[in-house]
């Protein structure tokens, strides 16, 4: 805690301090293709990596800082600097020398701490608090509501401090030691804030666990929490009073916990104890899945992995200081905890916090809170809004919405149909449109993994149920198809992330072909608390499983299921979020009541689906007619009855803590004999499944031949044509005759692949010099290319192809021109050497990304090829792929069956010369090629890597 008692020792924010800020900032905005960080940047920020400089942006910045500070920079400052502190440290040198040229006035206001400073340098939540503390030690935090939508207390960040002092010191006084674990069993209170952070300063492991909703279940709660505190090995539990009488069960169970407390046992003085610092690479608390698929595990969470995932969800929601939050989500679930509650001290947001209980019994207080505090985030899994759907006309008479900017929806599987009825019934409340965006993450990620873009409504998919059940294809379907399903994105990876789909040999699949769903980046986990065995099992590689069925579809995810939850019957798939929620909406069942698995006979090993529903009805009658609904609906859907159809009472089917249904632990009690059994003879299911998933089985196996086979076919043709293609390239005399041997050998191995080239616009490329850009999505791009342009043109290549002594080789006999991008000042003089070749009339064909990704979208754009047009007064031509990245993605070596096409634009010609010049260039190629390709847009990575 000794880095809280101290206070940071930031840097003088004088003038000139102030006055690069400014320049660069305004540098990084032009060049910047989204919007900037509220935060701003920094002296420690990195020009490359932060604010996004190549070589042609920094000759740019030295101008300007030459000419805003009237000094003349070193040559070598333009390829040393890494920081704006670098260049404020050059600058003071050469303005102390005497070597300035004039003085600058740059204004008499001083900037705030809080204004001038930013959270971006913190490495652990314990900084991030301390910050906080520093810059703004008064500033309200938490406003946590009472009964009736009051504010019962508010927090400020000197206050959290101090409670969370004030219990850190009562844990060290009962012999905590940094890296144990404490539990949290509490409700959302000024308590559990104070507690959360306490745990942290005493250097312990917080371990949130839910309350009980009811004191009547205490007993029941406590022993289903002991599986999770013994794998934790917690030494403390901190609860309620209600839950000491009961203490005494927990010590045969758990060995490790020592005691059992409450908060105001623990309350000390609130004297800073040093207890050394955190590190990022320290593991910042423990978070355990609710057991919806099975037992739960703890999740391994560092403060590099929440901090990585709070600066990436901030980036992709575009948050600001002028956002406000309202949360009812538990603070144990990765939802409430990271993204409301630290997500809003991050960013500075207020936070107005509703117990999860009073949403339950009132939803409407959760959107009077929004509508008064005028809050423009707030999230809720689909149910939420369900519940509020419900609420009568009269209720939302007075309740303005309109400043509700992000409502997201995620934590379980998203509704179409909720989606829909929410936006449509709330917009005369004010409501948004475009307001409501589903989400996807999971505790393994911290807690986002994906977001939709900005602005865009929520993107539903209409889809052939048959072809994905049966070949595991998502082939759009017409409004009219009897057999359609909708399914809602989840948008697409947050900066800094990604996903991939893959086969069940772990290959990567093209899009709209469903599979398991993986995912990388920085906040991902590096597994579960003391199970080595269940940590191995997550990780294919560097790319952990997500447990969950997806396809991807022009850069967005879409969810099909969850891989443990997936039902195979007669060689189909069967998915049951979508048959439990229409059986849910028969008169008679209990609304999200609904289970559906599958469950294999001992004797048979086939597996039959069982529906279990709930209902309060017990007359005989009544309830044949509600199963015979069941069947109808079961029918309609699956095009099959179900195996077997149990009506139960009402809390029979059993729930984890967030109201998720535990259908691997209903299927156990249906084994179990604890429901009652179908009546369904063996020998009739056999035959009849049998004979039903013979055609499925045999139309998977044909496809994955025919997929192997095809990959085969295109190595072969490749491993053939590419040494003859690149010996007779090297040895051939005369440049147009090597391209023409070329041009006919890459559509000779199109053709020989099967692959169909279409080419659109061939007729815009002028017969003159121009600049051609193209988006970069593949391996196969540079082919297509050849395959298609004729005549004088030059590739420009990046410096490191000559490393390779074939590559080199080949591509120098074909006349490319290269360029090096990371030594600065060569960087600059190849970037002139290709501005005098455009001047006189050559054609020169960029790929301005730079490189290519798995992941569909147009990253940002350089300005080389723009500057380059600018300075010979040429036309830029947008040249787009489609159809590369599906055949053979980044990193893989498995071709897959498809046709590409490549689109010629209508020529650009500058309209300005020197740098706004390049910039308009390049927005408007960019802009064009992204409309063409109908990928997503990049841009939002643009300035942080």
């Amino acid at each position: 805690m000794e880095q809280i008692q101290q206070r940071s020792a930031g840097r003088d924010s004088g003038a000139t301090e102030q006055l690069l800020l400014s320049t660069l900032t305004q540098l990084a905005r032009e060049m910047s293709q989204s919007p900037l960080p509220d935060a701003g940047f920094t002296l420690d920020s990195s020009l490359s990596r932060d604010l996004g400089f190549d070589s042609l942006a920094r000759v740019e910045m030295t101008m300007r800082i030459e000419d805003a500070f009237s000094v003349r920079l070193p040559t070598g400052t333009l390829s040393s600097a890494e920081s704006p502190g670098d260049l404020l440290r050059e600058i003071l040198r050469v303005q102390r020398s005497g070597q300035g040229t004039g003085d600058v006035t740059p204004g008499s206001i001083e900037p705030t701490a809080a204004a001038s400073r930013s959270p971006d340098q913190v490495r652990t939540l314990q900084e991030l608090l301390a910050w906080h503390v520093d810059a703004h030690p008064n500033r309200e935090h938490i406003y946590l509501l009472g009964e009736h939508g009051q504010v019962e207390t508010i927090l400020t960040y000197r206050q959290l401090f101090q409670g969370a002092s004030r219990v850190a010191e009562g844990l060290l006084a009962r012999g905590l030691e940094s890296g144990q674990t404490v539990a949290i069993m509490l409700p959302t209170s000024l308590e559990y804030f104070h507690t959360f952070f306490g745990i942290l300063l005493a250097r312990g492991i917080p371990v949130p666990l839910y309350p009980p909703a009811r004191l009547s279940q205490l007993e029941d709660h406590l022993s289903r929490h002991a599986t999770i505190l013994d794998n934790a090995g917690a030494v403390l539990l901190v609860t309620f009073p209600e839950a000491l009488a009961l203490s005494h069960l927990l010590k045969p169970m758990v060995p490790s916990v020592r005691q059992v407390v409450t908060v105001s046992d623990l309350l000390g003085s609130g004297n800073v104890i040093a207890v050394g610092r955190a590190s990022g690479g320290d593991l910042a608390f423990l978070q355990y899945t609710s057991g919806s698929t099975g037992n739960p595990k703890g999740v391994m969470l560092t403060h590099a992995n929440v901090l990585a995932n709070l600066r990436a969800m901030g980036k992709a929601i575009g948050v600001s200081r002028d956002d406000r939050f309202v949360s009812w989500l538990p603070l144990y679930h990765d939802m409430g905890l990271i993204g409301a509650w630290l997500g809003s001290l991050y960013y500075s947001l207020p936070l107005i916090s509703i117990p999860p209980q009073l949403f339950l019994a009132r939803p409407l207080l959760w959107l009077q809170a929004i509508s008064h505090y005028r809050a423009t985030i707030s999230a809720s899994p689909n149910f939420g809004y369900e519940l509020c759907l419900r609420l009568r006309d009269k209720d939302l008479e007075t309740l303005d919405l309109s400043s509700w900017r992000l409502a997201f929806n995620g934590a379980e599987p998203v509704s179409a149909s909720t989606v829909r009825r929410f936006t449509a019934r709330f917009a005369a409340c004010g409501f948004p449109a475009n307001a409501l965006q589903p989400v996807y993450g999971l505790a393994e990620s911290s807690v986002g993994v994906a977001f939709p873009p900005l602005g865009r409504a929520a993107c539903i998919d209409r889809i052939h149920r048959q072809d994905l059940a049966i070949q595991g294809v998502a082939r759009k379907a017409e409004a009219d198809a009897e057999d359609a399903m909708e399914i809602v994105s989840a948008g697409q990876p947050m900066p800094g992330h990604e996903v991939r789909i893959v086969d069940a040999q772990g290959h990567e699949l093209p899009e709209r072909e469903e599979g398991r769903l993986q995912f990388r980046g920085p906040s991902t986990s590096a597994g579960y608390y003391r199970d080595p065995e269940k940590s191995r099992a997550m990780f294919d590689g560097e790319w952990a499983n997500s447990g969950d069925l997806a396809y991807i579809a022009d850069g967005d995810i879409f969810i099909t299921g969850r891989s443990k939850d997936l039902i195979i019957r007669a060689g189909r798939n069967i998915y049951p979020q979508e048959l439990e929620s229409a059986v849910s909406g028969i008169p008679g069942i209990r609304s999200g009541c609904v289970v559906v698995f599958g469950v294999s006979s001992r004797a048979d090993a086939i597996e039959k689906l069982v529906i279990v529903a709930e209902t309060r009805e017990s007359d005989a009658t009544v309830l044949e007619n509600i199963r015979r609904e069941i069947r109808h609906v079961a029918l309609d859907i699956l095009g099959a009855h179900a195996d077997d159809i149990q009506l139960v009472p009402p809390r029979t089917i059993p729930k984890t803590s967030s109201g998720k249904l535990r259908r691997s632990a209903s299927a156990e009690l249906y084994r179990r004999g604890l429901l009652r059994h179908g009546r369904r003879a063996v020998w009739w299911q056999v035959a009849r499944l049998g004979l039903a998933g013979l055609e499925p089985r045999l139309h998977k196996m044909l496809l994955k031949g025919r997929d192997l086979a095809y990959a085969g076919w295109c190595w072969m043709c490749l491993a053939i044509m590419a040494p003859v293609i690149w010996a007779v390239v090297v040895c051939l005399p005369g440049v147009s005759r090597r391209r023409r041997f070329v041009q006919a050998g890459a559509r000779l191995l199109l053709w020989l692949t099967g692959t169909r080239l279409q080419v659109y616009g061939r007729e815009h490329v002028p017969e003159n010099g121009c600049i051609l850009v193209a988006n970069h999505a593949s391996y196969l791009d540079g082919l297509v290319v050849l395959a298609v342009l004729s005549g004088d043109f030059h590739f420009v290549a990046k410096e490191e192809l000559r490393h390779n002594v074939f590559s080199r080789l080949f591509l120098e006999r074909l006349d490319c021109r290269f360029v090096e991008r990371f030594d600065t000042e060569k960087s600059v003089a190849d970037s002139r050497r290709l501005y005098e070749e455009a001047r006189a009339g050559r054609t020169l064909f960029f790929f301005p990304e730079g490189t290519f990704r798995r992941m569909p979208g147009i990253a940002p754009f350089h300005l080389g090829a723009f500057m380059c047009a600018v300075e010979a007064g040429s036309p830029v031509l947008p040249v787009t792929l489609c159809g590369t990245r599906s055949k053979l993605r980044e990193d893989s070596w498995y071709p897959r069956r498809g046709n590409v096409s490549i689109h010629f634009g209508e020529a650009l010609h500058p309209t300005q010369g020197g740098w706004p010049g390049a910039i308009a260039l390049r927005d408007a190629a960019r802009g064009r090629i992204l409309h063409q390709s109908g990928e997503p847009d990049l841009g939002s990575e643009s300035l942080h890597g």
